[in-house]
């Protein structure tokens, strides 16, 4: 079984990405996509924040979608920390409740253009800790001209938060965010996809072993790449963080057939057929460990 933690899709079939281009995907490709590599269930994460596309996805959408899917679609919201007036202080909780009750399993991805120790980013975490909600977050270098939460080289920022809120579960996405696999990211490569050997110890595994809250959105170029970069390490890193990774994808068109659809999956497949990894780390990273804290 797989459970893709990191999914998108708009139900218009025409809407392009960027424009110009193929469109959006949407669900009735999105599933088949899923089906024709074995994947069972795929989360499915709203598109609300006006930084990264040219689109507003309600929440509703996606709890429309998730129902006429059969379960195979397992629906989050996305609450945005300056929604109720752009305020710190903002009751984030009655909304939280509201989608919780409706089936929305977390909150995300959360892309919004603000500093992760922002006042309202805080609130927000704030109220879903509260709610029990996980969070999932994609890390932005800078303020402006690029979507993302913003951190600073090393993810200092990041660390206040974890240590903010123990109790709320983070899964971590992006290029700066898995950049840190390695000790020796600089500012010249935090924000791509660095290749070569793992310098360790990188500070995600320095991050991970102090907060247990912080969870592997193992999703897109950036997740893979962090594994597939360097094989030995990656087996390694499975191993001691089997509990808290997650298999996904971020699909977003129908061309992610060819490389975000199966990239990690392969390796995970051939990591198991060589030995590299047990059954039960496998097991664990491609649906157990979303079963277990997505409650399903």
């Amino acid at each position: 079984m797989f459970i893709d933690i990191h999914g998108h899709c708009l139900k218009a079939k025409d809407f392009p990405l960027p424009p110009g281009n193929e469109p959006f995907v949407w669900p009735e490709i999105l599933i088949e996509m899923h089906k024709s590599v074995g994947i069972d269930h795929g989360v499915l994460l709203p598109i609300i924040g006006p930084e990264n596309t040219m689109v507003v996805q309600s929440n509703e959408e996606v709890l429309d979608i998730a129902a006429e899917s059969n379960g195979h679609f397992i629906p989050f919201c996305n609450i945005d920390p300056r929604m109720l007036y752009n305020t710190p202080t903002a009751n984030l909780s009655y909304i939280m409740e509201y989608y919780k009750a409706k089936g929305c399993k977390g909150i995300g991805e959360m892309t919004c253009n603000l500093s992760f120790t922002d006042p309202r980013c805080l609130n927000l975490f704030k109220h879903a800790e509260k709610n029990e909600l996980p969070v999932t977050f994609h890390i932005a270098t800078r303020e402006g001209n690029i979507y993302g939460v913003v951190d600073d080289l090393g993810l200092p920022r990041l660390e206040i938060v974890l240590q903010k809120f123990p109790n709320l579960k983070f899964l971590a996405h992006s290029q700066t965010f898995w950049s840190h696999i390695s000790s020796d990211v600089d500012l010249s490569n935090w924000g791509g996809y660095p290749k070569g050997p793992v310098v360790k110890p990188g500070r995600v595994s320095e991050l991970m072993r102090k907060y247990p809250g912080l969870m592997g959105d193992l999703s897109a170029g950036s997740g893979c790449n962090a594994l597939t970069r360097d094989p030995s390490f990656a087996y390694e890193f499975l191993d001691e963080f089997q509990d808290r990774l997650f298999f996904g994808t971020d699909v977003c068109r129908p061309c992610n057939r060819d490389n975000v659809l199966v990239m990690l999956q392969d390796f995970l497949n051939q990591a198991l057929a060589e030995k590299h990894i047990t059954k039960e780390i496998y097991e664990k990273v491609t649906h157990l460990n979303a079963q277990k804290l997505l409650g399903i």
